[in-house]
């Protein structure tokens, strides 16, 4: 029988999910399918996870708005997705829903591939912002040695993602400082990248546009850049193994992304 998976979010026509996930069953040769949910609340996000713990589905990316909604329904925890307090997977086996986060490895496996030179360890990194993408960033980046700091708009927030994580809240001099500034905010940071050391690096978990403008000021003074893309792909791998069962083959995912994202590689 076909195993079906997909990604859930809403809106979902953007999602280059089904596109890479596709790719790699297809590469694989496996008898399976990767969709595309668009449920339009979250009653209907449940009914779709029911129909997971059901036997209808192997299991669900999640994006948003759903991930805290995901992480309520499941019936096992990592520690990750705990810390985090969303999921972006689901896994149903045997009637019973497992969620994870898989943003801190895919946000790591991104660094290593686009800034192999950067050692974390006891380094100071500043995250901006402090939803679930922060804190997903926050937790891995901490646990790979790294000082982490937070900077939000809103400080009550990153004084509980601080709190909850055990890392700081940014001071006047943490952005100067960091050996990687990482933005985990929907929209432009407004940090003076200038200030920044000459050897930092610059990472954003937007992928569309490829190039922000928070990187784009990075690229022009420099500095080492890490996009979104690569972030969205390796949080794809470990996903693909929960869902399948094997490891991603080799396929250049990244080129056919860019194609559709009308993006130069």
């Amino acid at each position: 029988m076909s195993v079906v998976a997909g990604v859930a979010g809403q809106p979902i026509a953007h999602s280059l999910s089904p596109l890479i996930h596709g790719a790699w069953i297809a590469a694989a040769g496996l008898d399976a399918d990767y969709r595309a949910f668009g449920p339009a609340d979250e009653a209907r996000f449940a009914a779709l996870v029911a129909e997971g713990r059901a036997g209808g589905l192997r299991g669900l990316n999640v994006t948003a708005p759903f991930k805290a909604a995901a992480l309520a329904l499941a019936d096992q925890v990592s520690e990750t997705a705990r810390i985090c307090g969303s999921a972006n997977l689901l896994v149903f086996e045997d009637g019973r829903v497992r969620a994870d986060s898989t943003d801190g490895a895919g946000l790591l496996a991104a660094l290593a591939e686009q800034a192999p030179a950067l050692d974390l360890s006891g380094r100071p990194v500043l995250i901006l912002g402090a939803g679930g993408a922060a804190r997903a960033a926050a937790a891995a980046l901490k646990a790979a040695g790294a000082e982490v700091s937070v900077l939000n708009r809103t400080a009550e927030r990153a004084e509980r993602l601080a709190a909850d994580l055990s890392v700081a809240v940014a001071g006047p001099e943490t952005a100067a400082e960091a050996a990687l500034v990482v933005n985990a905010l929907s929209a432009p940071p407004e940090i003076d990248v200038g200030a920044l050391r000459g050897d930092a690096v610059l990472m954003d978990m937007t992928y569309k546009p490829l190039l922000t403008p928070f990187l784009a000021a990075g690229r022009a003074g420099g500095l080492t850049t890490v996009d979104g893309l690569a972030m969205l792909i390796g949080q794809a791998r470990p996903s693909f193994q929960a869902f399948f069962g094997v490891e991603p083959p080799p396929v250049d995912v990244r080129a056919l992304a860019l194609a559709v994202l009308g993006e130069a590689a």
